[in-house]
C-alpha cells in the first residue's frame, strides 16, 4: 500500500494544477480577445524597447500570431484533460494502491505545464521576444508562478514513497 500522506499530496497537487490549467483554458476559449492581444503584442514586440538589434525577432502576421494562440490554447487543454485524468487516477490509487498510470499521466501534463511556462513563456516569451520589457503584456509573473507551482507537484509526484507498486504491477 502507498503512504498514504505522500499519495494524498501528489493527488492534491496534481488536482490543483489541474484545476489551474483548466480553468486558464477556459478563460482564454470564453474570453479569446483579451489573451488574444496579449500574445499578439507579445509577438510584436510593440510594447519594448524597440531595439534594433532584437525587432528583427518580431512576428507580426496576425495569422501566425493567432496560431500560436491557438496552439498554447489546445496544448493547456490537453495539458488540463491529462492532469485531471492523473488525479482521478491518484484518488482510485488511495483506494487501491495502483498508482502507476496516475503518476504517469500527471508527469505528462505536469511537464507540459513547465514546457508551456517555462520554455514558452519565460524562455522564448521572455526572453526570444524580449517581454520582460514590456510595463503592459508582460505575463513572466504569471508564468512564474505556473512553472513553480507545475513543478513542485512533478517533485512531490516522484518522491519516493508515492507510488509503490503491487505484486506483479510494474511502476511507469
Amino acid at each position: 500500500m502507498p503512504r498514504t500522506g505522500l499519495t494524498l499530496a501528489a493527488a492534491v497537487l496534481t488536482g490543483t494544477v489541474a484545476l489551474v490549467i483548466a480553468l486558464v483554458a477556459l478563460g482564454n476559449i470564453t474570453d479569446f480577445g483579451t489573451n488574444q492581444q496579449f500574445v499578439r503584442h507579445v509577438l510584436a514586440m510593440d510594447t519594448t524597447f524597440k531595439d534594433p538589434d532584437l525587432m528583427w525577432r518580431a512576428i507580426t502576421s496576425h495569422t501566425l500570431q493567432d496560431a500560436a494562440y491557438l496552439a498554447i490554447i489546445a496544448w493547456e487543454t490537453l495539458a488540463a484533460l491529462l492532469l485531471l485524468a492523473g488525479t482521478a487516477l491518484w484518488a482510485v490509487g488511495l483506494r487501491n494502491g495502483r498508482l502507476a498510470r496516475a503518476r504517469l499521466l500527471s508527469t505528462l501534463g505536469l511537464l507540459m505545464i513547465v514546457l508551456l511556462f517555462g520554455a514558452g513563456f519565460l524562455a522564448i516569451g521572455g526572453e526570444w521576444f524580449a517581454m520582460w520589457q514590456s510595463k503592459t503584456w508582460n505575463g513572466l509573473e504569471a508564468a512564474t508562478r505556473n512553472l513553480t507551482l507545475a513543478g513542485i507537484a512533478l517533485l512531490v509526484v516522484h518522491l519516493p514513497g508515492t507510488t509503490a507498486p503491487r505484486h506483479g504491477e510494474h511502476d511507469a
